[in-house]
């Protein structure tokens, strides 16, 4: 690679997310697309197609011993993440990995550790935060529109898919908690994770589930998925001291709303009997629409990974990023099996002080 030129990248896997990446790799200035990666050689060459010198092959080895592949993007199950990530990183690539991170915290934190101990970038694809509402939704916390965060209400439910290898917290949560990790002051750091799921269906894991996670400074943070809803709902509603937002991803005509609404604790000296009504007040101010660019989120999350590579810099989600959501849906695994308890910070501790 030299400056200016294109970074040379490798797709691995061409299932489900793959020919996705395949896409703006292709479309992006910043990138050549080297090769796809698949054990399923004639899906490989469908997701590539004709008319192109774009190799198609099931040898991930020949492709990471290539001088013009300074990048790999892994779009493979959770479970094969870390040995995938690790071998590309031992061949000096950088490397973009579908989210979740890992299968468990131990992987995650290996990946993280040995990008770091080579000196690569190690990107998580939280393909949500590149998206026009999050990039708003993150300036409007940052810039003070909302004053201090006091809860999160997050809805992400809808009729199946039902996994085979996942209960709905590993397929649904991940969206909303790098959601979270992204707009948050400081990133996703709970004071504890509670986790209540169900099993109507008796597929044997949680089919709905609802994420409780207590912040600092006494806000909450709250996730309900479920795969069994007859109706499809993507909304988040962010209250702050200020102002409260109001996210619904199906509504295209106006995803982004901001209320000047909300609660007011008034101190003022009044007789016990009265206090507890005199110390409240309701604010009822107007409401607008934050005006959204249009573009691919994909397009600007390769874009990133290309300018971390060349600035030498942490991407805005990196390796980290995943960890941190990791670690709550580990969590929320141990709190499941515990019928709900509160798993308490402490025993994130040795994952969290890596990622600081």
């Amino acid at each position: 690679m030299t400056d200016g030129e294109p970074l040379g990248v490798a797709v691995v896997g061409a299932g489900y997310w793959g020919p996705n990446l395949v896409r703006n790799f292709r479309n992006a200035r910043d990138w050549t697309l080297v090769a796809v990666v698949d054990l399923d050689l004639a899906r490989a060459r469908e997701v590539i197609g004709g008319g192109t010198d774009v190799l198609a092959t099931t040898d991930l080895d020949e492709v990471l011993a290539r001088q013009d592949v300074d990048a790999v993007a892994i779009a493979t199950p959770a479970r094969t993440h870390r040995g995938l990530v690790e071998r590309a990183l031992r061949a000096g690539k950088h490397v973009l990995v579908e989210k979740p991170l890992a299968d468990d915290v131990a992987s995650g934190r290996s990946m993280v550790e040995a990008a770091r101990a080579n000196d690569l970038v190690l990107m998580a694809d939280h393909t949500y935060c590149y998206t026009p509402v999050v990039q708003k939704i993150r300036e409007l916390v940052e810039d003070g529109s909302l004053g201090e965060i006091l809860f999160v209400d997050s809805v992400r439910i809808n009729l199946g898919l039902v996994q085979p290898d996942v209960d709905v917290f590993w397929d649904l949560a991940p969206h909303d908690l790098s959601i979270l990790d992204f707009v948050l002051p400081g990133g996703l750091r709970p004071t504890g994770v509670a986790a209540q799921g169900s099993d109507p269906l008796g597929a044997g894991k949680a089919c709905v589930g609802y994420l409780t996670l207590p912040l600092e400074g006494g806000a909450m943070a709250h996730v309900h998925v479920n795969w069994l809803s007859p109706t499809k709902i993507r909304q988040m509603v962010i209250g702050g001291s200020r102002r409260t937002l109001v996210w619904d991803d199906l509504n295209p005509q106006q995803r982004l709303s901001v209320f000047d609404r909300g609660v007011d604790l008034v101190q003022q000296s009044v007789d016990i009997a009265d206090r507890a009504a005199a110390t409240v007040s309701y604010r009822l101010g107007d409401t607008w629409a934050p005006a959204l660019p249009e573009y691919e989120a994909l397009s600007r999350m390769v874009g990133e990974f290309a300018e971390a590579i060349r600035e030498g810099r942490t991407p805005r989600t990196d390796g980290a990023a995943g960890l941190r959501v990791l670690s709550v849906l580990e969590a929320a695994q141990t709190s499941l099996r515990a019928r709900g308890a509160l798993v308490e910070v402490a025993a994130l501790t040795p994952t969290l002080e890596l990622i600081r």
